[in-house]
Parts: C-alpha cells; structure tokens; sequence
C-alpha cells in the first residue's frame, strides 16, 4: 500500500472528483492510496479506520466459515464504497478484500468525519442508492445461476477478474462461487482455449478473444 503524494492527489481528484457526493469539503479530509494485485484493502476481522472509495481497479470480498473454509463472496469495482457497513454499525464484522489488479482508493478517516458522514443527507442519499443497488446485484446473482449455463458465467467471471488480459483465479475459488464441480469447471476452460477465447500461460490464462467472451457474459452484465 502506498500513500500517494499531494501532487498526485491533485490529479486523481481532477480527473474522479466526488465533492458532489457530500455536503462538506472531503478533500480536506481524505488520502489516496495504491494498492498492488494481491495486497490486502481491508483484512478480514479488522475493522477499517476509514470509508473507502474505490476510484481505479477491482478487488474481491472474501470471508471464511466457521468450519475454516474461505469463500469469494463478490466484486468490489470503481464507484463502489469499502466499509460502509462498518461506519453504519460499530459492531459488523468485517469482510476480506484484496486486491485483484491494482487499484486506487480514496481513504476518508472515520475518526474526524464518522459524525459528518453520518449527518450528511447529500451523501445518506448516495448511500442509499448504492446500498439498493448492490442488494439488487445479490439477489441476482443468485438466480443467474439457475439461469445462465456455466459457460456464460464463466466468460463474465473471467471479465470481471482479468488483470492485464491475465485471468489466474485458483479453481477451487471458482468453483465455489460459480456453485460447479472442478470437472466441469476443467471442462469449459479447455473448450474456451480449443475456441480461441484463451490460451494458456504457465498457470494464467490470457484473453485471446475478448469480443466472443463479451458476447457470452452480455446478459449478465
């Protein structure tokens, strides 16, 4: 993780401004930081010291059963909060996201501005909206896969968590989310490579066809 300078603040701020979203001067109070593929934004647990917008990049929600088994639960992407939950109820328990490209995010300090935020109707309403929508996003997400074959969800998957045109999510991850046996999983990736769409490289996939892997994930997007 590293701070980003007042130079380059200057210049994420021109170019994702979001002093509309609140009723107070927020620039005076947040950071910006950069985090690196892999590197965790928030450790799950731990409860972040700060409402987090993310501005450049993706990263993935994680968190771990009782029984010691690690599950991806969903997407964080540019737009979204990080930690919203936590500055609406002290005691939520905080999810793992780490970062799957790397990713820029606008820190805002929950120490000085928790009672701000709180109170600022502009930025209740935008939070409002984004909460609405990701609870939208849950619950279909859930019936997409009663509906779409696996080769559709995959093709999004593979969409949502490229870095660099470089797909290499462990399998076992995937199964889990996509609710598929490693077989299948197996399967569909070897047809997408005899297709052209990917092609191996070393333990990564590459994109090779990025139109025909757009087409099979247009009715989930």
């Amino acid at each position: 993780m590293n701070k980003m300078t007042e130079e380059k603040v200057n210049q994420y701020v021109k170019h994702y401004p979001i002093a509309n979203r609140f009723s107070f001067p927020i620039h005076e109070h947040m950071t910006v930081y950069e985090f690196e593929r892999n590197e965790w934004i928030v450790r799950e647990g731990v409860k972040p010291d700060a409402l987090i917008y993310m501005v450049e990049g993706k990263a993935k929600i994680y968190t771990t059963h009782q029984n010691g088994k690690v599950s991806l639960i969903n997407f964080v992407k540019p737009g979204d909060y990080i930690g919203e939950m936590e500055l609406l109820h002290e005691d939520y328990y905080s999810k793992g996201i780490q970062a799957s490209t790397r990713t820029v995010c606008y820190n805002i300090p929950l120490s000085t501005c928790r009672e701000k935020l709180l109170e600022d109707v502009v930025f209740l309403r935008e939070l409002a909206i984004f909460l609405s929508k990701k609870a939208t996003f849950m619950s279909t997400k859930s019936s997409q896969s009663q509906a779409f074959p696996l080769e559709n969800r995959l093709a999004h998957f593979i969409l949502e968590l490229a870095d660099q045109g470089a797909y290499r999510e462990k399998h076992v991850t995937v199964c889990d989310y996509l609710g598929v046996s490693y077989r299948h999983l197996l399967h569909v990736l070897q047809t997408f490579c005899e297709k052209g769409y990917l092609y191996k490289d070393g333990r990564a996939y590459r994109i090779h066809n990025d139109e025909a892997l757009q087409l099979l994930a247009q009715g989930l997007r």
